[in-house]
């Protein structure tokens, strides 16, 4: 981490902390430096950590015994796309590029956003960002629908859409730009944009900038970032811009020469610029796969997420949602240690949210995931059992139970249960039992 990372701040409202806020004790955890703690949340916030065992609950308050499981900062979900997850088996949306202007039918769209959000709460992302279509043929009607599924999930966990129009430029464009203003004067939207596949690439950036420094919004736009000329003058925009200005999935700046990419990255690096890659496959186009340089990336010093991308829809077919998995793949592929690779899915991802920074200490934001494992090399594996905590209460949880048939018994496999239960017809014959 940098050493100008900011300190823990009091909560601005004091009733996260005050009489009647909501308490919960994470007892017997294990951190990732190793230390065994428990860990007491009052609201919203981490109010006290102390060695394991030391603390008790308040009054009133509820414990979650955490022994066994490794404590984390919450990830979070910076690349999605709301309205195309989950269609790849079901009418709907076709390729990205090809149904910007089919009408759409919003009341599945909130349906299949809602279903894919949960699924991603449930893996741990605390907080999502999801791109949003919109267009002359269906108008805002996709935005809405995601609109209403984030009201749906307050409480649970914080989605954010991004509004991606197709045609910003020339006289085509014209009513793209005005769906973005209106897009983003609807409160909680980011301006987005895919220059990609505008005819002006370069005008379609100056545009999404524009409508994002008028309205004081956050610039997202989805790109291959294969172009050196148009990220110099991207980087020579963003740095006038005061909001943040995010690219992603950019697999493209891979296949520039090394020193092109290098000068391309110096120059986003310089602007603030962040880029958010998506290690678990392609993402908008069917044809688009690869992954950004992220080590290229990361030593000119700009600032690398990792996002999911595609969930189950044209361009990834399988796509899972989860940011460990994303993590994992860092780690095994982009040669990142396992402590960078999730910290690209949880403190990188939430700063490129704009959220504030967790850590398990005193006075943080009380966004958590308790994975069942001792390290976090082992948990990026094998992370199956999890427990997820937004906003100081418990959220989501996954337990999974393995069995093994009654000669495994001679394995001694750690951590196994002996109790036994009766044998099911055919199946597994009073084995002993892993949780994983």
């Amino acid at each position: 981490m940098s050493a100008d990372r900011k300190q823990p701040q009091p909560p601005e409202d004091g009733a996260a902390t005050g009489v009647g806020a909501t308490s919960l004790l994470l007892s017997h955890a294990r951190l990732a430096d190793g230390r065994a703690v428990d860990v007491r949340l009052v609201g919203d916030r981490i109010e006290a950590v102390g060695t394991a065992g030391s603390l008790g609950p308040v009054a009133g308050g509820a414990r979650v015994d955490l022994t066994g499981h490794l404590l984390l900062p919450a990830p979070a979900e910076p690349h999605a796309h709301a309205d195309t997850a989950l269609s790849a088996d079901s009418p709907g949306p076709g390729p990205y590029d090809d149904s910007y202007d089919v009408p759409c039918d919003g009341e599945e769209v909130q349906r299949r956003a809602t279903e894919a959000a949960l699924l991603q709460l449930g893996h741990g992302a605390t907080a999502l960002r999801a791109h949003v279509r919109i267009a002359v043929g269906r108008g805002l009607t996709s935005l809405d629908a995601v609109l209403l599924t984030r009201r749906s999930l307050h409480g649970l966990g914080e989605l954010t859409p991004v509004a991606v129009p197709r045609l910003l430029t020339g006289a085509a464009g014209a009513e793209g730009r005005a769906l973005l203003r209106d897009a983003v004067r609807r409160g909680g939207v980011v301006a987005g944009g895919r220059p990609d596949g505008d005819p002006d690439p370069a005008g379609h950036l100056e545009a999404v900038l524009t409508v994002a420094a008028e309205h004081g919004v956050p610039a997202d736009l989805h790109t291959e970032g294969d172009d050196p000329v148009w990220l110099a003058r991207l980087a020579a925009m963003a740095g006038e811009l005061g909001a943040g200005v995010t690219i992603g999935p950019c697999a493209g700046l891979a296949r520039l020469p090394s020193g092109v990419a290098g000068r391309a990255a110096e120059r986003l690096a310089a602007a603030g610029v962040a880029v958010v890659c998506l290690p678990q496959g392609g993402c908008g186009e069917a044809g688009s796969r690869g992954v950004a340089p992220v080590g290229l990336l990361r030593a000119a010093g700009v600032r690398v997420a990792a996002g999911s991308g595609a969930l189950r829809d044209a361009a990834n077919p399988v796509g899972r949602g989860d940011p460990l998995e994303a993590a994992y793949l860092l780690a095994s592929q982009a040669g990142l240690a396992p402590e960078e690779a999730y910290g690209a899915v949880s403190a990188e991802a939430r700063a490129v949210l704009g959220l504030p920074e967790v850590r398990v200490e005193a006075g943080f934001p009380a966004e958590l995931l308790a994975v069942r494992g001792e390290r976090l090399a082992g948990v990026l594996s094998l992370a199956y059992s999890r427990i997820v905590v937004h906003r100081g209460r418990v959220v989501a949880r996954t337990s999974a139970v393995r069995e093994y048939c009654d000669s495994a018994a001679a394995l001694d496999l750690p951590r196994q249960a002996r109790t036994k239960r009766p044998p099911e017809p055919g199946g597994p014959q009073a084995g002993p039992v892993v949780r994983s």
